[in-house]
């Protein structure tokens, strides 16, 4: 039994004081987004009340405040990455961002006709779309790792689909709609072996364990903030320095440029090479207090007790009659996807609303995955260290009063 103090983390989430249809909220969508601890929020109103300014560019007491700030923010995700320089750190809006500029820039700049990029079945479609769009622009072949009834990645066939002709091998660390674990470190010491670059999507595993880049030895990385206790419209690309002083710019702009004439124009150093425009700034400097929150939570002590959850969670589920969960991997974090007889998803999810729960019901953008298991959707709850034993139970009578309403 975990001694987590879930109570005392509770009280720095205003969003958990509110109601909803007259009754206390109970938040299951953190796979969706996670709620704000007042750090956050304040870090962000702090920017915007007293040290508004642009970044970079200005010589004046405000902007120097906002590019330092800005700047520092840049060294906690570095750390928060164990990334060995700061200069492999791109701000981004988000995960999609950083994987379309990979595509666009490492893809386009590196792989021609014939070339191969293996995905696999239980991607995101962030993670799908921008390797497609690639195929159709070089003529390079996209192929897919198959899961099995598990939700798990078939590893035999991995390394069958691994060849000379592999340039790019990009993986869902942690399914956002199944809760697998994948054993991401293992895939890429096999991509290396062909000569492979590795991209690892770790959206839901930036929650889920502390993450060490040069102790994965991944060639690239991406996140988003928002799903990390962080504000919505900023992320991370984390590179290898190397890697990403040879990529081209994704985009041209303001602050990416050494200098601009109509003949030429060059380039600026890493990582300002690919950070176009103004930034986000308010939300980088919300996403490094988010940062620094989950440090003074713990990483093991949230590990497991959101596995408590998840253990406490499944037994709830199954112990309901006409209750199937979709997603059953050895290794698998807090997501709970499941399908309940003669109830589509998204009238599931409506009813449960009326009791004050908030669950995802749909494909997740994960179509494939809903294809796999021939089923239009699911209903999802996923689990954060700031939920309790007692919503999960808010959610069971839920289910059971909606099962009930069908069943009339």
């Amino acid at each position: 039994m975990s001694t987590f103090n879930v109570q005392q983390y509770r009280a720095d989430f205003p969003n958990l004081r509110i109601s909803v249809h007259a009754k206390p909220l109970v938040y299951l969508d953190n796979a969706a987004t996670t709620l704000k601890p007042r750090c956050v929020i304040d870090a962000m109103n702090a920017y915007y009340v007293t040290g508004v300014a642009n970044v970079h560019r200005g010589v004046h007491f405000l902007s120097e405040q906002a590019t330092a700030a800005f700047e520092y923010s840049r060294q906690v995700v570095r750390q928060f990455l164990h990334a060995k320089k700061v200069d492999e750190i791109i701000f981004t809006k988000g995960a999609t961002e950083a994987l379309n500029l990979l595509a666009q820039s490492y893809g386009r700049h590196f792989l021609k006709k014939g070339d191969e990029i293996i995905i696999s079945y239980m991607e995101h479609h962030s993670n799908i779309v921008p390797w497609q769009m690639l195929c159709e622009q070089v003529g390079c072949v996209l192929k897919v790792i198959p899961i099995n009834e598990k939700g798990e990645i078939i590893q035999e066939e991995y390394l069958k689909l691994l060849s000379d002709k592999t340039k790019i091998v990009s993986i869902v660390w942690v399914s956002n709609s199944l809760g697998t674990v994948n054993p991401i470190k293992s895939m890429i010491e096999a991509a290396h072996q062909q000569g492979a670059v590795f991209i690892v999507d770790a959206s839901q595993a930036v929650t889920h364990d502390a993450i060490d880049v040069q102790d994965l030895n991944c060639d690239f990385l991406v996140f988003s903030g928002h799903k990390i206790y962080g504000p919505t419209g900023v992320g991370v690309l984390y590179g290898k320095e190397a890697l990403l002083e040879a990529m081209p710019p994704y985009q041209g702009g303001g602050d990416m440029i050494k200098s601009v004439t109509f003949a030429k124009t060059t380039y600026n150093v890493l990582p300002y090479k690919f950070e176009a425009g103004t930034p986000p700034i308010a939300e980088v400097i919300g996403l490094r207090s988010a940062l620094e929150y989950t440090q003074t939570v713990g990483w093991e002590d949230m590990k497991a007790y959101k596995q408590e959850l998840l253990e406490y969670g499944t037994q709830k589920l199954l112990s309901i009659k006409g209750i199937h969960i979709i997603g059953t991997a050895k290794h698998k974090t807090s997501i709970l996807s499941f399908v309940v007889d003669g109830i589509h998803p998204h009238d599931l999810g409506t009813l449960v609303d009326q009791e004050g729960v908030a669950i995802r019901t749909g494909h997740h953008c994960t179509q494939p995955v809903m294809e796999f298991f021939k089923i239009p959707a699911t209903a999802r709850a996923s689990l954060a260290f700031y939920n309790t034993k007692e919503e999960i139970d808010i959610l069971a009578s839920a289910l059971i009063k909606a099962r009930d309403i069908f069943q009339k």
